[in-house]
């Protein structure tokens, strides 16, 4: 049986991640691969109350260390309950964030060590690491209009000033220039286009397939 493959999705929100993540389980699917969709925080009973205390605007007084226990405790859980179990029986697991958004969020945006958080990952995962991860960079100026033709409140991380998503973005990219399993994506261009590329990258690195 082949191994389990975890594959991530990372950008800032409006980046477009949760319609390509989306669009490549749909694509698995068709291929007749088992597939697990996830989203942190999320994915399981404990995962999603943590998820509507995190993003509640009714938390604005939350510290930047309660936020980022809390999303540890959400990715523990998931990982323990769904992850592992999924990668053990050979699925495909698709993630809407995950390890590296701590990294970008509440390292760089926050301004916690980053060293420590990946030690703080590596506890909560118990040394899961995804095999590929997109990274769909998009300018901030772009994503916010995307989300603000959108007919729903912000979150309460959707929120955030555009000082802090650029310094996501720069979180991001040491990441984008640091660690091999990430494949960086323009966003601002075509689904169709962007959905291409992903296809390529999972066919070359996971089907090991000759592209073009």
């Amino acid at each position: 049986m082949r191994k389990g493959q975890l594959i991530t999705f990372e950008g800032i929100d409006g980046s477009g991640k949760t319609t390509q993540l989306n669009l490549l389980a749909d694509y698995l699917r068709r291929q007749n691969e088992a597939v697990v969709v996830l989203r942190e925080p999320g994915g399981t009973e404990l995962g999603e109350a943590v998820r509507s205390l995190l993003l509640s605007s009714k938390y604005k007084k939350m510290s930047d260390r309660s936020e980022l226990y809390l999303f540890l405790a959400a990715r523990a859980q998931l990982c323990n309950e769904v992850i592992a179990p999924a990668l053990s029986l050979g699925k495909f697991v698709l993630c809407d964030r995950f390890i590296d958004s701590t990294i970008a969020y509440q390292g760089y945006g926050r301004g916690l060590d980053p060293a420590t958080l990946k030690s703080l990952n590596s506890m909560a995962t118990a040394g899961i690491s995804p095999n590929i991860t997109f990274y769909l960079r998009i300018p901030v100026a772009t994503a916010v209009e995307r989300m603000m033709v959108r007919d729903i409140a912000l979150d309460r991380m959707e929120a955030q000033a555009d000082h802090f998503r650029q310094a996501v973005v720069k979180g991001y990219d040491v990441l984008a220039a640091t660690e091999p399993r990430f494949v960086t994506i323009k966003a601002d261009q075509s689904i169709e286009n962007i959905h291409e590329i992903i296809l390529n990258e999972v066919r070359r690195f996971i089907y090991k397939e000759d592209t073009l």
